[in-house]
């Protein structure tokens, strides 16, 4: 049996079963491939629910606020996709409803061209093949394929190839999404990064990797990244019931995000404060971050840097904040 018809069948006794998958509405399909963006799906999936329930239409998502969306969000990481959720539900209020062509999805803030083939098989039967790490994973190794999964060659060959399989059984709609959802499912569950099942693999016998034994070393990455490392002090001031917070500005991580006092590369010099936590590790995608955390309770009330400002601390929930200023607030 060729690939496609196999992988199918696999998928028709082994296809995982999730809400976003139970309807065709767009606004939901499109919600959950925002949050499963570097989200795995039992972390991301209580987050789709949350939003569901208190903006069950985009247009009560576009006349939310952003703090409120990125309230919501805290906790899932990367903010700006919150951030561009939220503006591409206004692109789609002002349009007048969600576009049906992959063109029109592509163009949504935040949305790039997997999350536009997901959205445009899965919500509309759009015969657009969807290539994310999974496909990359299962076609890499299946088809022996070493090209860079990273390079400008590695995505065209790749998205070449997963089309010319979907345009095997693109006759209808069910079946365009089948095989989507088919091929991505079978690298989440079965040709997973390390550990992968290839015992109970139905194309075990003419795997290339399997066959050739090399199946630690697909897909091939090319080594780009280069961590950055920062040093954080944050000092938790605490006087009279209040505490001073600042939003973080543009062009930087955690964009419009809430946090204490923030020293960056020096030392802060004060009487009377407390260290709670000092080398506190915080591992993000380009770079890590050493964090050192005080508790400042001052006798007087002391004037506060340009940005911030003083709210009660019991109000400090109502506030999107970093997973890094969450643990602090845990600790003090």
């Amino acid at each position: 049996m060729s690939f496609t018809p196999a992988l199918l069948r696999w998928f028709s006794e082994n296809g995982r079963s999730l809400p976003w998958r139970e309807t065709r509405d767009p606004y939901a399909i499109w919600l959950s491939e925002i949050i499963l963006q570097q989200t795995r799906i039992e972390q991301g999936r209580p987050y789709w629910e949350r939003f569901m329930r208190r903006w069950p239409t985009v247009e009560a998502l576009a006349a939310a606020t952003e703090d409120d969306v990125l309230r919501e969000w805290q906790g899932l990481g990367y903010y700006s996709r919150a951030r561009n959720l939220h503006t591409a539900a206004r692109q789609i209020v002002e349009c007048g409803g969600f576009p049906t062509t992959y063109e029109g999805i592509r163009a949504l803030k935040g949305v790039g061209d997997y999350t536009a083939a997901a959205i445009g098989s899965f919500a509309f039967g759009l015969p657009v093949a969807v290539v994310d790490g999974n496909v990359y994973r299962v076609l890499s190794r299946y088809f022996g394929i070493t090209t860079p999964i990273n390079t400008t060659q590695g995505k065209k060959e790749f998205t070449a190839l997963a089309q010319s399989l979907l345009d095997e059984v693109r006759g209808t709609r069910n079946e365009v999404q089948n095989f989507n959802q088919a091929i991505m499912d079978f690298g989440a569950t079965q040709c997973t990064p390390t550990s992968p099942q290839c015992a109970t693999c139905p194309f075990m016998e003419t795997c290339t990797a399997f066959r050739e034994q090399r199946i630690q070393e697909l897909p091939v990455k090319l080594r780009t990244l280069k961590v950055k490392e920062r040093h954080f002090t944050y000092i938790y001031i605490r006087f009279q019931g209040e505490t001073a917070i600042r939003r973080r500005p543009a062009g930087d991580i955690w964009q419009g995000l809430y946090e204490p006092l923030l020293m960056e590369n020096g030392e802060w010099r004060m009487e009377n404060y407390e260290l709670i936590k000092k080398n506190v590790r915080h591992v993000l995608t380009h770079r890590i971050i050493l964090a050192d955390f005080y508790l400042w309770q001052p006798d007087e009330c002391p004037a506060l840097p340009d940005g911030y400002f003083w709210i009660k601390e019991q109000d400090i929930d109502h506030y999107a904040v970093p997973r890094l200023v969450e643990l602090l607030l845990d600790l003090v």
